[in-house]
């Protein structure tokens, strides 16, 4: 089975929300609960399976910019149980952000089990640990506060935003109610599509990789 990864809904003060976008009308769902706010890394969101993998739309079409992390779940592939997945940042590509210094061009930050389960962060981490996968930067994790979440200092330059996520487990069908992002205000600063743009590869901490 393939899941489609849904559409995050922005916070009520999101700056980068457009007509288009989900928004969320509060954050009560958050009252009382640990949560984890990461990153927002500006890249193509990916799925990878123990067979296959696929950017946001399930039947997705070859990319120059998809030939790394294609090559990263021929490695990976068989660590992943049939009916879980990862999905996370395939970050090879610039899109309106520039990346110098990259832990992988793959950062994930969630797995769901075959009961379509998204495994709690702790859990999540203990299970990317296992197949040498990084996750995007940890901004905060504690319990829910709106006044320390819209504190959160960024590089708007370098920066596209933050996620926010329930800490705990979660499933499929309450996504909504579980995940957040702010997203910066005029976030694409490029005319041109990024998929129909020569690629212009990222860079990472070490070449070596």
């Amino acid at each position: 089975m393939r899941y489609k990864y849904p559409r995050t809904p922005h916070l009520p003060w999101s700056l980068g929300a457009t007509s288009d976008d989900l928004r969320q009308g509060s954050v009560m769902q958050f009252e009382g609960k640990k949560v984890v706010v990461t990153e927002k890394m500006d890249g193509e969101n990916t799925t990878l399976y123990a067979d296959y993998l696929h950017a946001r739309s399930i039947d997705s079409r070859f990319h120059p910019s998809r030939a790394w992390v294609k090559s990263l779940q021929g490695k990976i592939g068989y660590q992943i149980p049939r009916g879980w997945r990862i999905c996370g940042e395939n970050l090879y590509a610039r899109h309106s952000i520039e990346y110098s210094n990259l832990k992988s061009f793959f950062l994930a930050f969630s797995v769901w089990n075959d009961r379509n389960i998204c495994l709690s962060w702790q859990d999540t981490q203990l299970f990317l640990k296992q197949l040498g996968l990084a996750s995007p930067k940890v901004l905060y994790s504690g319990l829910w506060c709106e006044t320390q979440i819209r504190q959160i200092k960024l590089d708007l330059h370098k920066q596209e935003g933050y996620v926010v996520r329930l800490a705990d487990s979660f499933h499929y069908e309450d996504f909504a109610q579980s995940v957040a992002k702010w997203v910066r205000a005029d976030h694409v600063t490029t005319d041109t599509h990024w998929m129909h743009s020569e690629v212009v590869p990222n860079s990472l901490v070490s070449q070596g990789e």
